[in-house]
Parts: structure tokens; C-alpha cells; sequence
């Protein structure tokens, strides 16, 4: 067998183990047709045989994986199965803590720190019995606006559709990872888009739930009111599941909410039919000027959930997607610097170029602006939850544009500021994005799901709703 051969034999082998649904692995695993182990060494292959290629790892922790594979098939050979994510590799961003594990976010400032404590949402993933693989590439300290960063101790995480195309930001690496079957959930932290758009470029669903769902402790901060972090999977069901297992209050992060938990995963398959479905259409028509591609893809989604029995109203909001980019900008510079203030004056010339430019731009920024920002976001706030009240769900756009060549700046910027993801950051609803097609790059386009706050559940509805009528998500990179 030469070489080729070999390759083509063994991606064909762990293409079945890296591409199986959370929900079909765990049954797998539960009823012991599948080892915990198997599908570890399945992923961890990959990773050494393709990471080098898309950069989605900055740190792999192969010995504890298979350690943590050996423990849990242990475990369910003897009965005690912790629940649908027992045995399921997964990856963080690498701005989450990890104990003894170094969390870098791909800044030379923290090239060799490992933090003596997890963030909560990798411990409560570890708790039911997931096992993380390693951390994900991400913008230096979670920061940027597709600006090219090329001068990090490593290179930017490349588009697993296409590798000389835009992998989005700033989770560019957990879009990667998952969407080239290197991890079967990766978690993101989202402050303008920072999930939705990995996501997006990926083909792949990605959630930002309402602010105050998931707990924020242990992960490098970027803006204390706009943060969120949240799951990317490859289907609807993976993200429910992987939402049950995290969500709730948490002592350690005070913006956190006491809520029941609600089995999201339980009403998927109920459709649409006789849902009020409300769609914005400013953010891809008047306020920025769309790829005709694109455009046709997110009316297409649109015309699908009609098809589907949803009953589709027009709603308006008075504010631009560049209102709501430059609330988000003001807000979230001048929090960013009040955070990493002192890193910036002591070690500033160890930034990256464009992390230490926003600071220098930051500090321009004045308390009074900032309280004029911070006032601003209270009506864009009120104004955007009034228009989603009306509805059980909202479709509008997230991403406008196709996605860009990855060298190629104006495009890249381009394309993260005409999105309409900061609009659910500012208001802090919940807001998914699921795939559309793809376009005749073959690059995926994409569309967002937002719901009311703390229906989650209805976001997750309707997206399964599309996600079963169109079967986009079956597609898969070729990566060979």
C-alpha cells in the first residue's frame, strides 16, 4: 500500500467516528457498540494527520484525553453512564482556564500560563463525562474585527471548507475544529459575533444564548456586558444536549441567572407549524448592500419556514447594523482596556499589532462617551426586544457577504463589520446561526435564528425545524 492509499484508508475510517452526531456517538457509547477510546483515537489521529494544515489547535493534550477515554469506557462497561455526553471529545477556545492545561489566547503574554483552576463550563462538561482534546486557536485575547493577524506565536486557524479562505473569529479554531471532524463540540466565547460568525463560514450551527445563560467564570474576559460564551456543533440536537449539560447560575459569576434548566433537546422534532416568525430585513438590504448570493439564501430560509406552516410578519428596528456595531465598539474597547489595562502599559509591545492598536484607540475613548454608549444601548435594547416580543422567533441576517479570501483585509473586515450578529450581543437575546447553502465558491452562507430571552428552546425548535427540511448540514469539507 503506498502512501496515498494509506492516507485515503485512514480518513476513510475516522471520517465515520469524526463525523457521527453527539446523539448517535452516545447511544453508540451507552450501549457499548462504541468505545470512548475508539472515537478518542479516531479524533486524535486527525488532529496529528490535518491540525498542521488548518492550525484549529493551539495546544493538544493527547496523553489525558486517552487517559480520560480509558476512564469513562471504565465507567460504562460498568454501569455507570453519566448521560448522552459520557465519552465525547470536545475542544475549548483558548481563552477558557484549564488546570494545568495552559491557556494562551494566542498571545505571547500568556504563552506559558497555566491557570490552577477550570472555567465552570469545562467543568461541568468534565462532570458529565466529556473529554477535551485541547484548546482551540483563537484572536489574540479573543479580539479583532478580521483584521489579518499574522504576528501571533501562531498563525491564524484556516477555513476547513477551503484553506485560503476567511476562518472567521474570533472561535476561528473551534470553527475549524468541528467542522473538520477534530472535535465533536467546541465552546467559543462571543462578543460581537465572535461564535456565530466560526459558525457561519464553517457551515455549522452556533449559538449565543441570552446574556446571563451560560457562565462566564474562568474565561479570559474581553467586555464584562457583552461577553457570552457558547457551544458550535454540527447539528441542531448536538447543541441542545451540550446546552443541558452547562447552562444554570453559577456562584462564581455574578451575571449569571438562577433559572430552571429546560430539556432543550425535547421538543425539536415539534416543527413550526402556526408559529408567528418575525424577519428583519434591514440588516441585508438597506444597511449594507449584500451579496446577491447571499441575500437569495437567507429569502430562501425564509420562504422554507413558510413552506414549513410558519406564519412570516415583517418587523422593523430604528436602529442600522452600524448602530448597533458602534455601541458594541465604544462599550466593548473601553471594557476590554479597563480589563487588560496593566498588561497594555507594562507589556504592550509584546501585543499583537492589532490588539495593541484597539488599545491605543481605547484610550481615546472618553467616560463620557462611553456613558453616552451605555445609555444609547439601553433604548437600542428596549427598541429590539419590543420587535422580537411580537414573535415566537426572528430570522435576519448575520454575515452579508461571501466569505472572503483569507489575504485579503478589506474583504475580511468587510465581512465582520456589515454583520448583524453584534445586534444580539447588545441586546443580549438569544441568537443562533445555522447554515443556507453554499456559494459557487463552494463556502457556506449562513442566516440568524434569534428568539426572546431565555427561549433558547424556541430558537432551538425552529432551527431543527430548517435544519431537517434542507439537510445542508450533511455536507462535509474535503479535506483530503
Amino acid at each position: 500500500m503506498n502512501d496515498a492509499t494509506a492516507l485515503a484508508t485512514a480518513t476513510a475510517a475516522d471520517d465515520v467516528l469524526a463525523y457521527l452526531s453527539i446523539a448517535e456517538a452516545g447511544r453508540l457509547i451507552a450501549t457499548k457498540k462504541l468505545s470512548p477510546v475508539e472515537l478518542v483515537d479516531a479524533h486524535l489521529e486527525r488532529i496529528a494527520r490535518l491540525n498542521d494544515r488548518f492550525l484549529g489547535y493551539i495546544t493538544v493534550i493527547a496523553d489525558e484525553a486517552r487517559a480520560q477515554a480509558r476512564t469513562a469506557e471504565a465507567e460504562i462497561m460498568g454501569g455507570r453512564q453519566r448521560g448522552p455526553l459520557h465519552g465525547i471529545p470536545y475542544g475549548l477556545k483558548d481563552n477558557y482556564y484549564t488546570k494545568g492545561v495552559r491557556t494562551t489566547a494566542a498571545s505571547r503574554l500568556l504563552w506559558n500560563w497555566v491557570p490552577d483552576i477550570d472555567a465552570t463550563l469545562h467543568s461541568r462538561l468534565q462532570a458529565a463525562g466529556a473529554i477535551l482534546l485541547g484548546k482551540h486557536n483563537t484572536w489574540e485575547y479573543g479580539t479583532g474585527l478580521g483584521e489579518p493577524q499574522t504576528d501571533l506565536p501562531v498563525p491564524p486557524a484556516r477555513n476547513a471548507w477551503n484553506a485560503d479562505y476567511f476562518a472567521g473569529g474570533s472561535s476561528s479554531g473551534t470553527g475549524v475544529s468541528v467542522a473538520a471532524g477534530l472535535a465533536m463540540l467546541g465552546l467559543g466565547s462571543d462578543t460581537g459575533g465572535s461564535v456565530r460568525v466560526p459558525a457561519a463560514v464553517h457551515g455549522l450551527f452556533g449559538l449565543k444564548p441570552t446574556y446571563g445563560l451560560l457562565s462566564r467564570a474562568g474565561i479570559l474576559p474581553n467586555s464584562f456586558s457583552l461577553d457570552a460564551p457558547g457551544p458550535i456543533t454540527r447539528s441542531v440536537h448536538d447543541t441542545a444536549v451540550a446546552l443541558e449539560a452547562m447552562a444554570g447560575a453559577d456562584v462564581n459569576d455574578p451575571t449569571s441567572v438562577e433559572r430552571p434548566v429546560p430539556r432543550y433537546s425535547a421538543d425539536l422534532d415539534g416543527g413550526v407549524n402556526g408559529f408567528r416568525i418575525g424577519v428583519i430585513r434591514r440588516f441585508h438590504t438597506r444597511d449594507v448592500s449584500g451579496d446577491a448570493e447571499v441575500v437569495e439564501a437567507i429569502e430562501a430560509a425564509i420562504e422554507v419556514l413558510r413552506g414549513l406552516g410558519a406564519e412570516i410578519v415583517e418587523i422593523d428596528v430604528p436602529y442600522s447594523t452600524q448602530d448597533y456595531r458602534l455601541v458594541t465598539r465604544v462599550i466593548g474597547n473601553s471594557e476590554s482596556l479597563a480589563i487588560h489595562e496593566q498588561d497594555f502599559r507594562e507589556r504592550g509591545a509584546e501585543m499583537g499589532k492589532v490588539l495593541r492598536e484597539k488599545f491605543m484607540g481605547s484610550l481615546a475613548i472618553s467616560a463620557l462617551d462611553y456613558v453616552k454608549a451605555t445609555r444609547w444601548r439601553r433604548e437600542m435594547t428596549l427598541a429590539t426586544d419590543a420587535a422580537v416580543a411580537q414573535c415566537d422567533a426572528v430570522v435576519c441576517a448575520g454575515p452579508c457577504f461571501k466569505v472572503p479570501l483569507a489575504d485579503e483585509p478589506e474583504a475580511t473586515s468587510a465581512y465582520m463589520i456589515g454583520s448583524g450578529t453584534c445586534v444580539f450581543n447588545v441586546s443580549g437575546h438569544p441568537a443562533a446561526s445555522i447554515c443556507t447553502g453554499f456559494d459557487t465558491n463552494g463556502l457556506p452562507m449562513s442566516v440568524q435564528i434569534a428568539g426572546k430571552y431565555w427561549d433558547e428552546a424556541m430558537v432551538l425548535r425552529v432551527a431543527a425545524a430548517y435544519e431537517r427540511a434542507t439537510g445542508w448540514r450533511e455536507r462535509r469539507p474535503r479535506l483530503a
